[in-house]
């Protein structure tokens, strides 16, 4: 099989169909085909497809685009939920400063999650209209989407995409007659998670090794070459033009009061449940409900944990699925958002061996800048295999602990640490008595209520 089908055969669902996505309901979605097949330019542009940015550059006032863009609270879907009118608003501009860069974040890693490349693969003008509307409002002058190297089908069609637009006029010299310039780049990357954080991304994109930069200065005032960059995910960007086409009240109204956060977001379920797959559902949507899309866990199985977004973020228990999915609740019940696409966990899989698998990739993918990930990752999962095997010793799991303290925020150069952290400080809080399974007992000292551990 060649790499283009395999690709294609592993393609991201969304699970609602075509007839229960409108354009004001469901800007990112509306105009994915059932038959998952690529919205081309042509279905794109009858379709509401360019009409902002045409509009955007007529009225020339880049000014204008950010602060929409900051009313609205477009927050970031890469994971951090950073408002990105904000970030737009901190970049260096003036008729002084040198043109810079727009970043797309396309180097989607993290396990469990797979919702940019729905929007690559099959409605890549989106994200093409997104850039070109950020260019536009932060005054740059080339961009890059930087993707994930093993995502094929994303290239081929983003490639076509590209060139689609340049024969349109939306990309390149003189965009729309506005004497707007912009054209816009496809970098694959080498395929290393570490990647995904900004300052990481931007190294590689230079040509140099893949390491977090200290911050400040932050790259919308030194990025690219020393350039003001903005660096922004796949799913924020296509959020952009339907913000700019409608407005900010009509993108607050989208979460139906649900959260402070304006819009909808692309949320997912993965694990053991019946119908694995995307929904574009108003954010705050709850756990509970996007199990029920998900048709529920199979085989009548129970739940035991959950990751709400991705692998680095904390477990949630069953009592939390009716808490709204926005990035402030579910940050104050000690997890993250994250990406948004939950990652269930059921009741006979092994905490121990679910974690040893997570912080073995956690430890190959650091980029061994600092010390604590480094250093601190591999002797977790060193820890974690002999817990697993029952050859742990007393002091192990507090030993654990530390070593996940020493990897919190704020003790290493970047967020990479800190998200393999997460994971093990919430599963050691609530499901210790497994990890204490692991530990050797002297002779004749029996394991109360052993669990089963092995490959999840």
């Amino acid at each position: 099989m060649n790499s283009q089908r395999q690709s294609s055969s592993y393609r991201s669902r969304i699970l609602q169909p075509a007839s229960e996505r409108q354009p004001k309901s469901h800007p990112l979605t509306w105009r994915l085909r059932d038959d998952g097949q690529v919205v081309d330019l042509q279905d794109y542009e009858a379709k509401e497809g360019y009409v902002a940015l045409r509009q955007v550059l007529e009225a020339g006032d880049p000014q204008a685009v950010i602060a929409t863009m900051k009313e609205a609270n477009v927050r970031g879907r890469g994971g951090a939920g950073f408002s990105a009118g904000l970030k737009w608003s901190l970049t260096m501009q003036g008729p002084d400063m040198p043109r810079g860069y727009i970043v797309c974040n396309a180097d989607e890693m993290e396990p469990g999650t797979f919702k940019d490349r729905l929007l690559m693969e099959q409605q890549p003008h989106l994200l093409i209209e997104g850039m070109v509307l950020a260019a536009f409002a932060n005054n740059a002058r080339y961009g890059y989407i930087f993707l994930r190297g093993e995502y094929v089908e994303s290239a081929r069609v983003l490639a076509q995409a590209l060139d689609e637009a340049r024969q349109a006029g939306w990309l390149g010299s003189d965009i729309a007659g506005s004497g707007f310039d912009f054209d816009i780049a496809l970098h694959t990357g080498a395929g290393r998670y570490i990647c995904g954080e900004e300052t990481a991304l931007l190294n590689s994109l230079e040509g140099n090794r893949a390491n977090p930069r200290a911050k400040p200065p932050f790259p919308g005032q030194s990025g690219a070459w020393g350039k003001p960059t903005v660096v922004n995910n796949v799913e924020t960007l296509c959020n952009v033009p339907a913000v700019m086409l409608r407005g900010a009240d009509w993108y607050q109204g989208l979460s139906g009061g649900r959260t402070e956060d304006g819009g909808t977001k692309l949320y997912g379920a993965s694990g053991l449940v019946n119908r694995p797959g995307l929904w574009e559902l108003p954010i705050g949507t709850t756990g509970r409900e996007i199990l029920d899309l998900a048709g529920g866990l199979r085989d009548g199985r129970q739940l035991k944990a959950w990751l709400p977004g991705g692998a680095s973020t904390g477990f949630l228990l069953p009592d939390h699925l009716d808490l709204p999915l926005d990035f402030d609740t579910v940050g104050q019940e000690g997890s993250r958002l994250g990406t948004g696409l939950i990652t269930v966990v059921t009741e006979e899989q092994s905490m121990v061996s679910l974690m040893r698998n997570l912080e073995e990739f956690f430890a190959r993918e650091s980029c061994g800048w600092c010390t604590p990930c480094r250093d601190g990752l591999p002797w977790a999962v060193r820890l974690l295999r002999a817990l697993e095997q029952g050859e742990g010793q007393p002091g192990d799991i507090e030993l654990l602990d530390k070593l996940a303290a020493d990897c919190g925020p704020g003790l290493t150069f970047c967020a990479h640490a800190p998200g393999a952290a997460m994971p093990l400080q919430t599963a050691l809080q609530h499901f210790r008595h497994e990890f204490e399974q692991g530990v050797q007992r002297p002779k004749g000292e029996a394991h109360a209520d052993p669990i089963p551990v092995g490959e999840v």
